[in-house]
């Protein structure tokens, strides 16, 4: 077996492993669900409805799937209940590919966009220095050159915890301290990276939503400071949500795709939660493609979503 099938195996494995809660929580409810049932009949669409709405599915989400699952069992009046998990693979798999929802297979870059510039955004709690931190390992173990930007400098742990990680992960980091303008944290990140021929800048941003119009005009000022430089960057703003926090991570991406132009996403702590729905309800509903998906504590416990993967393990 060749060292790709193996790395594969064992990503396959953290994310059985980091699912575990909630499939445990679907399979377990949905066995539930069709006892005693051999079609997939009214009461058990019912039932199936609750249990994906109760896993931070989301309302809007769960009547899409339920009525492609009810089409299909309307044209088919013997679809039986053992049935249900695959149907059910195969509309979510079917639902995302219909947003546009990209599939992702490993920690890269575009070609010509050097330094590549990612702004990372998220409420204090919901693990965005931790999940800095895991990219820029993931990046420098694919072999590209990484700086950081410490420009949450609200708060003086943020400052700290960002200089921990990338001690740990050993790249350089731009740190102007606590109370440093943000703006010009990026800025001189970014020039540096330019002087350095980096290939990868991460800018962390404070995570305040208690006055949204000056975290609006904030996250603005480090956009417009970083275009000075490179007048399309940054080419990505990745908001971080906590999974376990489900309907509230609903909110938060509300609020940051008001306040700035979120074009992917990075779900955290599925591990800790019976309610990893809230990555398929997401996608959908906000159309933002889930770059990345946190299944454990470990470094190497970050992952590039790939829905298809996803789903099967879900379901499997």
């Amino acid at each position: 077996m060749g060292f790709f099938n193996i790395f594969s195996r064992e990503k396959k494995e953290r994310l059985d492993q980091g699912l575990q809660k909630t499939k445990s929580n679907i399979f377990t409810r949905i066995s539930k669900a069709i006892v005693g049932k051999s079609t997939v009949d009214e009461e058990v669409l019912d039932n199936l409805e609750e249990i994906l709405v109760t896993s931070d599915v989301g309302v809007e989400t769960t009547l899409r799937i339920i009525g492609r699952i009810q089409s299909r069992a309307s044209k088919d009046k013997y679809l039986g209940t053992s049935e249900l998990n695959n149907l059910l693979k195969e509309e979510i798999v079917a639902l995302l590919q219909e947003n546009n929802i990209q599939d992702f297979t490993e920690f890269s870059v575009p070609a010509g966009k050097k330094p590549f510039v990612i702004m990372v955004v998220g409420v204090n709690g919901v693990g965005k220095t931790t999940t800095i931190g895991k990219l820029a390992y993931q990046f420098k173990k694919s072999g590209k050159s990484v700086l950081i930007g410490a420009a949450d400098t609200f708060r003086a742990a943020a400052v700290e915890q960002i200089t921990i990680w990338a001690d740990r992960v050993g790249v350089p980091i731009v740190n102007q301290g606590m109370g440093a303008d943000p703006a010009s944290v990026a800025f001189d990140t970014v020039k540096s990276a330019m002087a350095r021929d980096i290939d990868v800048v991460i800018i962390d941003t404070a995570g305040r939503l208690h006055n949204k119009i000056n975290l609006m005009n904030e996250l603005s000022k480090i956009r417009k400071v970083i275009q000075k430089l490179i007048p399309d960057a940054p080419h990505e703003v990745l908001l971080v949500l906590d999974a376990s926090t489900g309907q509230n991570a609903f909110e938060q991406a509300k609020q940051f795709t008001a306040a700035t132009e979120v074009n992917t996403l990075a779900l955290t702590k599925l591990d800790g939660t019976a309610k990893g729905g809230v990555v398929i309800g997401i996608s959908d509903q906000f159309k933002i493609p889930v770059k990345y998906i946190g299944v454990g504590e470990g470094i190497e416990d970050l992952q590039v979503f790939n829905r298809v993967e996803f789903v099967d393990s879900l379901f499997n």
